[in-house]
């Protein structure tokens, strides 16, 4: 397109009336109404101009190309279906945890009408949370439970309710990121209560917590008062709010390393009547190490091990919407749901129905379990069944676009993600893709192929930007598509957007 210099850009800046009967606008007007269109118009031109006052170079058609490209994104659809090639099994970026297809089904039928979120059979108003407490105390052990929107509110929610004021002992080993820049100080911060880092980064002992709890006794005023004994033990009242384990989720430290165990601060807190609270992060409601995973926390030997409050995700090893879920104590899940920020923080009904579906698979036999669950059956799929879905994609790809692309299958290595089992590392197989025709020397990002400027990472662009979007990686000057991630039935898929995109 032609380059215009900027003042004669800025004087021939069309008015909002001109811009409303260009074509490509009007094609608009039965989708968006006309206040709303002319608003976008008028701040995509204030943006147009602005840049030009800047001094940039932009070419005569660039204001129609940012208005268009606007309304676009206004009325397409962003959240829709995606198919996940990157072979990160859960991808924040994607959604997390892809739910059970029976589940998909509850959903849609929960979404188009009414439904019983916190009415009895009576029609009285009831507990949205009575059901799924039930369904946590089976699975846990715990005596309740109350869910709320994610795990960070959960922790924020709990330390809030139980030690607002108060300090509150974590190991200094323990003070993680997780995703987002949310920083474990910092949610202590905001939720009222003082942070005491005790140990070091790598090595924290049983006595570091204890040098750390503040303490009064009652007992001499209440020996002059009353004029009577009273035990050592129950003269203690506690200064410290609680103790808080958190689980490092994302990050392992190995060598010189030291940490208390959770058995280890429970005793220690009941010695001085304080709270141990338990943040697992991801969580776990069956033992992955039986099928050649990591050992990840498992929020039953928490509740074993005599933890007040333990706390984790929904979306990712449980398989569920993005929730945080609070179990333990039933006198502190009932301070918990009683504190005024549970009500900003609670579920809507479509996260709590598919949370109550979710924990219900849980109840069936374990063998049926790591079939229906979605996540489960993606983390212990067989290699030999990968491989065979790779080569038989890799086939069928050769046979439409041999003469244009080069396709071979590859071992390689998936990632858990979600900061789940992250130090774990799955085998996998993947279809290499690359364009023909692209000199050895010429393999890089800047240059092009001899089909129509078509690189690995204009193909994989491409793939991002089709009607159902294809998430793969490039590396290597290949496309990479891992065939653990890529769910049954979506091949089909993917070689249709192939066949649209080359034709």
């Amino acid at each position: 397109m032609p380059k215009v210099n900027n003042k004669a850009l800025l004087q021939s800046i069309p008015s909002v009336d001109k811009i409303l009967n260009w074509q490509e606008i009007k094609a608009f007007e039965n989708k968006i109404e006309h206040a709303y269109l002319t608003e976008i118009i008028r701040y995509k031109t204030d943006e147009f101009r602005g840049m030009l006052l800047k001094g940039e170079t932009l070419e005569s058609d660039h204001l129609k190309q940012m208005i268009v490209d606007e309304l676009n994104y206004l009325t397409h659809r962003y959240f829709t279906y995606a198919i996940n090639a990157l072979g990160i099994v859960l991808h924040t970026g994607l959604g997390r945890a892809p739910y059970a297809s029976g589940i998909c089904e509850i959903v849609s039928d929960v979404a188009k009408a009414y439904s019983r979120l916190q009415i009895d059979p009576e029609g009285k108003r009831d507990d949205r949370y009575k059901k799924i407490s039930k369904l946590l105390q089976i699975l846990t052990g715990a005596e309740a439970g109350i869910v709320v929107n994610n795990n960070a509110g959960a922790t924020l929610l709990i330390l809030r309710a139980i030690a607002q004021g108060k300090e509150v002992i974590v190991s200094r080993g323990q003070l993680i990121e997780i995703g987002g820049s949310f920083r474990i100080p910092d949610i202590m911060a905001q939720s009222g209560c003082i942070m005491r880092e005790v140990g070091t980064t790598n090595r924290t002992h049983l006595k570091d917590y204890e040098q750390a709890i503040k303490i009064h006794h009652r007992g001499t005023e209440a020996q002059r008062k009353n004029k009577k004994k009273i035990k050592v033990e129950d003269s203690l009242e506690p200064e410290t709010g609680a103790i808080i384990r958190v689980h490092q989720s994302n990050y392992q430290i190995t060598g010189f390393t030291k940490e208390v165990s959770l058995k280890e601060l429970v005793a220690l807190g009941k010695k001085y009547k304080i709270p141990v609270i338990d943040d697992l992060g991801s969580g776990a409601l069956i033992d992955f190490s039986k099928y050649n995973l990591p050992k990840e926390p498992m929020v039953k030997e928490s509740i074993q091990a005599g933890a007040d409050v333990v706390c984790f995700s929904g979306d990712k090893l449980i398989g569920g919407p993005q929730a945080g879920i609070i179990v333990g104590k039933k006198e502190l899940i009932e301070k918990i749901k009683k504190h005024p920020l549970t009500r900003a923080l609670r579920c809507d009904k479509l996260t709590n129905a598919v949370l109550e579906a979710t924990l219900q698979m849980f109840l069936h036999k374990e063998a049926d379990l790591v079939k229906e669950h979605t996540v489960f059956s993606i983390l212990m799929k067989p290699l030999e069944e990968i491989k065979k879905d790779a080569e038989k994609f890799a086939e069928d790809l050769i046979k439409e676009h041999g003469d244009k692309l080069s396709v071979k299958v590859k071992p390689g290595k998936s990632e858990i993600g979600g900061g789940s089992l992250s130090t774990k590392e799955l085998d996998t197989y993947v279809v290499a893709i690359m364009p023909k025709d692209l000199p050895q020397k010429h393999r890089d990002t800047e240059k092009k192929s001899d089909l129509g400027g078509l690189t690995a990472q204009t193909l994989a662009k491409l793939l991002r930007q089709y009607k159902i979007p294809i998430f793969g990686r490039v590396q290597a000057d290949s496309l990479i598509l891992d065939f653990r991630t890529i769910l049954v039935g979506e091949n089909e898929i993917i070689l249709q957007a192939f066949k649209d995109i080359l034709k």
